[in-house]
């Protein structure tokens, strides 16, 4: 996780043994295209890899992905939930879509930040999911600028940031055979294997971040 600064609403909560309530929203990645059943999406994986590393706190991650979305849209449901119930994390995963559709980078920029803003007025901790790493992208380095456009805005605004991107491109160049694996047949989204190996990551970040906890295994690559 990309940003020194710790998820102290968590820490607190698991520290006095209470319910986490988080709220996954994004796109195809939070949904789970790829994925051979929803118990194999991110969200699911990670729920039960923090419950087994909180076993005193019952965490419950509410999966709000919906695939093809960008920015913009996410955005709209992303105010219609924050009304609905209380959270104590939302961690939006955010600028697939947007990075392959293209177009103005400084109002997606306006965009992360807009809803950055919307979460603290709400009062929920923050985390961000930047885009995934894929070989077969058409335009890398428009991909790029919005991957940098993401760690920009999160990185002023002091939140953290899961760096899917980094850690998947790193995969694909130590060892392109077995990154396949990680990819679903259509070479984008994720498999059941990416999935899982993202929620670890993604556990062990957190786990980082906030005391007491159980180590959580560590996918193998």
């Amino acid at each position: 996780m990309r940003s020194n600064a710790a998820l102290a609403p968590l820490s607190a909560k698991v520290s006095q043994g209470k319910a986490l309530t988080i709220l996954a929203i994004g796109s195809s990645s939070t949904e789970g295209i790829g994925a051979s059943a929803r118990d194999k999406t991110y969200p699911a994986r990670l729920q039960a890899l923090l419950g087994k590393a909180w076993p005193k706190s019952q965490v419950e991650i509410v999966n709000a992905g919906i695939g093809g979305e960008t920015a913009p849209q996410t955005l709209i449901r992303l105010k219609t939930a924050l009304t609905a119930r209380p959270y104590d994390l939302v961690i939006w995963q955010v600028g697939t879509n947007d990075a392959v559709k293209g177009g103005d980078l400084d109002a997606f920029k306006a965009m992360v930040g807009e809803g950055i803003s919307l979460v603290r007025e709400a009062g929920p901790a923050l985390a961000i999911l930047d885009p995934q790493f894929f070989p077969s992208v058409r335009d890398p380095q428009r991909y790029g600028r919005y991957v940098e456009a993401v760690g920009e805005v999160a990185r002023r605004e002091a939140v953290p940031v899961f760096g899917r991107y980094d850690a998947m491109r790193e995969w694909h160049r130590s060892d392109a055979e077995a990154f396949k694996a990680a990819l679903w047949t259509d070479g984008f989204h994720m498999s059941d294997a990416g999935y899982d190996c993202l929620a670890r990551d993604m556990a062990n970040a957190m786990v980082g971040m906030a005391a007491p906890a159980r180590p959580v295994v560590a996918a193998s690559r």
